[in-house]
């Protein structure tokens, strides 16, 4: 295959520009003739076009105690000795470098993820105004990355994850790479379930898309949000897959896509790439920082799968990849307490405890000795300022229960 021009590669990334539209086709003629966004695009697509992009914005409200909303959960230590946000970029550094891997956050959480993942560059944290759900964030890194390099493949992945097997995971993301350089789809990654989740979000498969190696791959038929539980039964007996939330394309092909689908939030991007002028979004100057928060107010909070997941999967153009490692979100205490070890009464802990007559239980408490005394499926929390003691069948349920601390006066114990 013959090697684009820096031209070609600038005007094949913004094919997407309407050039009926006198100040959309300025934009194509500013892109074409900024030496910046040519000499970058052209030189870095030499080496590797494929980029991380880590998600980082949220706060985890069901993990309080523990998280506040000035430590969200992907700062948090609970399965390891690093943090959730370290332990995803540890799994992605050997086959990602950290000067391609961005993160996108908001202003109150950016200096402590700076903390946590000091390797890279600064350039790389790309800053939101407010948390927009992940159709902005994802179309803020993708015109960062369309700058970067014309031909960029982006993997997206939220910040606070787990994953069983790190190799197969590893394998995984570059099949999906392989499949999206060969059809320019967009890829999900799928997990098969392991119990009727309903807080997740469920993969239909179509049909099997074959000569392909690497995974089974499948063309989407169908999203299913949050089922009730017999309905995740029914989805499971069907062959459906967990949406992990993972997910692979070209920044191009997503940035056409919300063109299609959200146009307004495609030309509020518009404007901001035009006001970066070649700059790295990641170094935001003071009238570009203030363009971003307008634009932003203006931006509808909406998630990716809605504005253009399931209408793209509609036509075909959506497949999963089927991962043969075990994921969890880890989204709440329940699961915390599926992911550590059990004794051999279904209870798990992280700090000291002793039981007698107890089952199902967790337990955090890092710095004082908890006492279970006759009780079944409990969650306990124990932090300096405050103490959980709850159903862990309730575990969704905490951050109903934080919206009513603050209402009740005690919003000082979400914070800190």
């Amino acid at each position: 295959m013959g090697h684009a021009t820096p031209h070609e590669g600038i005007q094949s990334s913004w094919s997407l520009v309407d050039r009926n539209n006198p100040a959309e086709e300025r934009l194509l003629i500013q892109l074409r003739s900024s030496h910046k966004i040519i000499s970058f695009a052209w030189h870095d697509r030499m080496r590797t076009p494929h980029y991380a992009v880590i998600i980082a914005g949220g706060h985890g409200t069901r993990f309080w105690p523990l998280s506040r909303s000035r430590r969200p959960k992907q700062l948090l230590k609970i399965l390891s000795h690093k943090s959730l946000i370290q332990e995803t970029a540890g799994r992605i550094a050997p086959i990602i470098k950290p000067e391609n891997t961005l993160v996108v956050t908001v202003a109150d959480h950016f200096q402590g993820i700076r903390q946590e993942l000091k390797t890279l560059p600064e350039n790389n944290f790309l800053i939101e105004p407010a948390g927009k759900n992940t159709a902005p964030c994802i179309g803020l890194a993708a015109i960062e990355l369309v700058a970067r390099n014309s031909n960029a493949i982006m993997t997206i992945l939220p910040a606070d994850h787990w994953v069983s097997d790190v190799t197969s995971f590893r394998r995984t993301l570059k099949a999906a790479v392989r499949l999206v350089r060969r059809h320019d789809a967009l890829v999900t990654i799928g997990i098969p379930p392991s119990y009727p989740e309903t807080g997740y979000g469920y993969i239909l498969r179509g049909n099997k898309i074959n000569g392909f190696s690497g995974a089974s791959t499948y063309k989407v038929k169908d999203f299913h949000e949050k089922p009730s539980m017999q309905k995740a039964g029914q989805l499971i007996r069907s062959g459906a897959l967990w949406n992990s939330g993972i997910f692979v394309w070209k920044a191009s092909t997503i940035l056409a896509l919300l063109r299609r689908f959200c146009p307004p939030l495609f030309h509020s991007l518009q404007r901001i790439s035009r006001a970066a002028q070649g700059a790295s979004l990641g170094s935001a100057h003071s009238n570009l920082a203030s363009l971003l928060r307008n634009e932003y107010k203006k931006m509808a909070s909406q998630s990716i799968d809605y504005a253009v997941l399931e209408p793209a999967g509609s036509e075909g153009r959506v497949l999963t990849l089927k991962a043969d490692f075990r994921w969890s979100d880890v989204g709440n205490w329940a699961a915390v307490h599926r992911l550590l070890p059990h004794d051999n009464k279904g209870n798990a802990a992280v700090g000291r405890w002793l039981g007698m007559g107890a089952e199902g239980c967790l337990v955090y408490s890092p710095h004082r000795l908890v006492a279970l005394l006759g009780i079944r499926d409990v969650v306990i929390v124990d932090t300096p300022d405050a103490l959980l003691v709850g159903d862990i069948k309730r575990a969704q349920e905490v951050r109903e229960l934080v919206e009513k601390l603050k209402r009740s006066g005690y919003g000082r114990y979400t914070v800190r």
